[in-house]
């Protein structure tokens, strides 16, 4: 005799895988977006094209989780344009919107009207590898949609390439010379020519801004010259929304004497916290309780190369106050 209960349980389980990949997908939005609301945009319409299938044709696919990730992967190759444009109109320097690390997300907001840290769903937390950073996602910027797609589904989350072929919509080949051409590029940005952000140990880079921390709190110019690269870049995206450097400062002494100006003016209104950005060790800067900017470091050679300043209001959002 056939149990009723059956047909129900498939279903409930199936709803359980489809759900299930809602974090997945969102980590890879946020990769190939460099924005959570822009990944979380693409999860929400790859939903939306599932349920909007019927029952029937739901269940001809046999991978629901291959077919939600193929579908998210070409949204985001199609939004890649878009942004690329929107971004030509951004007022001032764009730096991707940093995600918080684990504890920032058990103590901190998500912004008004935003579920609490209690009642926040862990799969709404995008999870980061730490050797995939701020620098890593800035390179990816120089990068053509498809190259960018490539070098992620492949590289990152290692989908083969005949995988990320159906997304991309090219053989497995020129996929696979796709993300060659991508690893070039990323190389070429980076000192020493790593593919990822992997020159320091994360332990070396918390000790560096934990002294760059100090040296800014405490005005000693020697001290941030020290700690810099001498052809390190301090980068700042206000959105034109929050008043920050409008174009990249280049050199170390010249990036020490702007710290300490701005030290100057704010350090008695702000207060300084040692966080994971993006998987390694930053800064965030709290003013009246919330977050004011958030600092992320590149580090080569025991000394900081690359510093990202993210004031745009928009994309701190995640940071809330703690």
């Amino acid at each position: 005799m056939t149990d009723p209960t059956e047909p129900a349980d498939a279903a409930a389980a199936a709803l359980d895988v489809i759900s299930g990949e809602r974090r997945h997908l969102l980590n890879l939005g946020y990769w190939l977006l460099g924005s959570l609301a822009e990944a979380e945009d693409a999860v929400q319409e790859t939903y939306a094209r599932w349920y909007a299938m019927s029952r029937e044709q739901q269940d001809t696919i046999t991978s629901p989780a291959a077919w939600l990730t193929r579908v998210a992967g070409r949204i985001c190759l199609d939004l890649l344009g878009s942004a690329r444009v929107r971004r030509e109109r951004y007022v001032g320097e764009w730096i991707p919107e940093p995600v918080p690390g684990p504890a920032e997300w058990l103590t901190g907001r998500a912004g008004p009207g935003a579920a609490s840290a209690e009642t926040a769903d862990p799969a709404d937390r995008v999870t980061l590898d730490e050797s995939v950073g701020v620098a890593f996602l800035v390179a990816l910027e120089a990068m053509t949609p498809a190259q960018r797609v490539a070098l992620i589904l492949h590289d990152v989350f290692e989908y083969p390439f005949a995988e990320v072929a159906a997304v991309t919509g090219r053989t497995p080949a020129a996929c696979r010379e796709l993300a060659s051409s991508a690893r070039r590029r990323v190389r070429a940005a980076r000192p020493g020519g790593a593919a990822f952000d992997s020159a320091a140990s994360a332990p070396d880079q918390a000790a560096l801004v934990r002294d760059f921390q100090r040296a800014w709190h405490t005005q000693d110019l020697n001290a941030l010259l020290a700690l810099l690269d001498p052809a390190a870049v301090f980068t700042a995206d206000g959105g034109g929304l929050a008043t920050t450097a409008p174009h990249p400062i280049h050199g170390a002494e010249q990036i020490a004497r702007f710290v300490i100006e701005v030290t100057r003016q704010i350090q008695a209104t702000v207060t300084l916290h040692e966080r994971l950005v993006n998987g390694r060790p930053g800064l965030l800067v709290r003013k009246g309780g919330e977050t004011s900017a958030v600092y992320a470091f590149d580090v080569a050679a025991g000394r900081i190369t690359r510093i990202w300043v993210v004031r745009n209001p928009e994309k701190l959002r995640l940071w809330g106050a703690g």
